[in-house]
């Protein structure tokens, strides 16, 4: 593996929700911490609105460019974007790490435009070189790795949620503060409606779906039971999402959202080829469906063959005796 000599840091950007930072930006940041340690520099992260960075010291950040600015308040991809480009260039950063979030992929892209950098996303492993910049990528929907070389002078990876994990490190950051210009981003957000209660798709560790086979929405009550004995999210196949059973936003899929979660819980769903191509980067898939011949089988770690009205209830009642028993 190839080492070289840089005193600029590798910049980082700190993905968070209502102040506290994501899993994914923790990972992250992890990441950067060992691509600085093969380029022999620091870390340094970009924040926008965190209530508390220090945080950040625990995964390998040196220094935290604390942005704090009402104009932010609502993600924007463009002045987001802009704000680490800005962040990148005051630091002279060559590599600018992001998340695989939804709005990262946002960013991303339009961030490597204004620092005329390569973007590698999908990225599972730390680079195996820096000279030249290789690394491993998901490809075809997860089915198979590649390795990619970025020969630009300033680089952009995406590390893939749950590859890298989250590595701590004895370090503690700095933090100052930090004033971007920030660009009229030509969108107005009036207002955000969010659900609260509820772990998202998007940070969840666990996922339970369930597609057509449950027979009508009046049976997800033992969706949310699971998942709420789990500590999971709730998510549904397309169909189902089309058939006004379950909202859009759990829809899980090539066309919906996808899911990188350690265990993915399917029931009652075939697997098409496209809720596969959404969900095959989660860890560990187990299924449960009344047909050994679904194709999700073919894809599970774990099958159930077996109808979900009897399968699932039995499930929850042995994952509350177990909990009870190891609380």
């Amino acid at each position: 593996m190839t080492k070289q000599k840089n005193n600029m840091s590798v910049l980082v950007y700190t993905e968070s929700e209502q102040g506290k930072f994501k899993k994914t930006a923790l990972e992250a940041a992890s990441y950067a911490k060992a691509v600085a340690n093969q380029m022999g520099t620091t870390v340094t992260a970009v924040a926008i609105n965190a209530n508390d960075t220090s945080e950040l010291g625990k995964y390998g950040v040196d220094k935290v460019l604390n942005v704090s600015n009402n104009d932010l308040s609502s993600f924007n991809a463009k002045a987001y974007a802009s704000s680490i480009e800005q962040a990148a260039k005051q630091e002279g950063a060559k590599v600018v790490i992001v998340s695989s979030s939804a709005d990262s992929k946002y960013i991303a892209p339009i961030l490597a435009v204004g620092l005329h950098a390569g973007y590698a996303s999908n990225v599972v492993e730390a680079p195996s070189s820096t000279s030249p910049f290789t690394v491993k990528r998901t490809a075809f929907t997860n089915k198979a790795f590649n390795m990619t070389t970025i020969d630009t002078d300033v680089k952009v990876v995406g590390v893939s949620k749950n590859a890298f994990g989250l590595v701590e490190s004895n370090g503690s950051a700095t933090a100052e503060d930090f004033s971007p210009s920030i660009p009229d981003a030509g969108v107005k957000v009036e207002s955000v409606d969010k659900a609260t209660d509820k772990v998202t798709i998007a940070d969840a560790e666990i996922v339970v779906s369930a597609g057509r086979g449950l027979k009508g929405p009046e049976n997800w009550g033992m969706i949310e039971e699971l998942a709420d004995v789990l500590g999971a999210a709730t998510a549904c196949s397309k169909p189902v999402s089309d058939l006004g059973w379950r909202p859009h936003g759990e829809h899980v899929g090539q066309t919906g959202k996808p899911v990188a979660s350690n265990l993915y819980i399917a029931i009652g769903i075939s697997g098409a080829i496209q809720h596969l191509a959404g969900i095959n980067a989660s860890k560990v898939k187990v299924v449960i469906n009344t047909d050994p011949e679904a194709p999700f089988f073919k894809a599970a770690d774990y099958g159930i063959v077996g109808d979900a009205f009897e399968v699932v209830p039995t499930l929850i009642e042995k994952l509350k005796a177990f909990k009870a028993q190891n609380a």
